[in-house]
């Protein structure tokens, strides 16, 4: 480890052990380097890599603070960091594979703790998706808020931002293929219906079996078009204003 590496480690370990919990203000800068043993230029080197990674709030002429330390805030990086990846065909492959791996278990965990007003909120999406099933931005918008609304419903925070963030990466092509394939929007709706049938039911393993199916059948969609298509010149590059679209 580099020494600033280590400088890091100390102030994160403050925070782990509760010596600096959510909301606390460091000490000012000298007597923070003095209290871990180390350079004054060290200590605010890894307040400033602390900051970045939103563990460290810096404050102009108020102070450092610790953050709320929040699964959402820690891990909002996650779309930003994706999104850079936009041309680079494997990586998005990679995070549908990932999504796989996730969503349908998220959905199941959602089918055993939804409740009515949830299941009031994917409908109302979902209804919306039918009304725009000729428009696919705004398909794709409810789309997004439906799989939000089930992930949401399992009360897990750091699952929604993870795969928010994941998701996010594969929203240029939920809308290249809306564009490419006129039977897109009718499979869409149908396998959307199918989720929330079987999450009405309360029904986990149907629930998963029916999110397996979605999101296997878009992996499926997307490899046999990036083979056909590169990404670079083939996929629109439009992302949605928060990087959390999902198909």
């Amino acid at each position: 480890m580099s020494l600033t590496d280590k400088a890091i480690e100390q102030i994160r370990e403050l925070v782990r052990s509760g010596a600096l919990p959510p909301g606390a203000k460091l000490p000012p800068e000298p007597d923070l380097a003095a209290q871990l043993g180390l350079s004054r230029n060290l200590a605010r080197e890894a307040v400033k890599a602390l900051a970045v990674a939103r563990v460290l709030e810096v404050r102009r002429g108020d102070g450092t603070y610790v953050t709320s330390l929040q699964p959402s805030l820690l891990l909002e990086g996650l779309g930003g960091a994706v999104d850079l990846l936009q041309s680079d065909a494997g990586a998005l492959l990679d995070l549908m594979e990932v999504r796989r791996l996730l969503e349908p278990v998220a959905t199941a965990l959602a089918a055993t703790r939804i409740s009515d007003e949830d299941l009031a909120e994917a409908k109302r999406h979902l209804d919306a998706m039918r009304e725009a099933r000729d428009d696919v931005e705004q398909l794709n918008a409810h789309d997004a808020a439906f799989h939000r609304a089930v992930v949401a419903a399992t009360g897990n925070e750091s699952l929604v931002t993870l795969l928010e963030g994941v998701s996010g990466r594969t929203l240029r092509a939920r809308i290249w293929r809306g564009l490419v394939d006129g039977q897109a929007a009718g499979r869409t709706l149908a396998e959307h219906e199918a989720i929330f049938s079987a999450l009405s039911r309360r029904d986990a393993a149907l629930s998963q079996a029916a999110a397996l199916l979605h999101v296997s059948n878009t992996e499926q969609w997307l490899r046999h078009h990036l083979d056909a298509t590169p990404v670079a010149s083939g996929t629109p590059t439009t992302t949605d204003g928060d990087g959390s679209g999902q198909m």
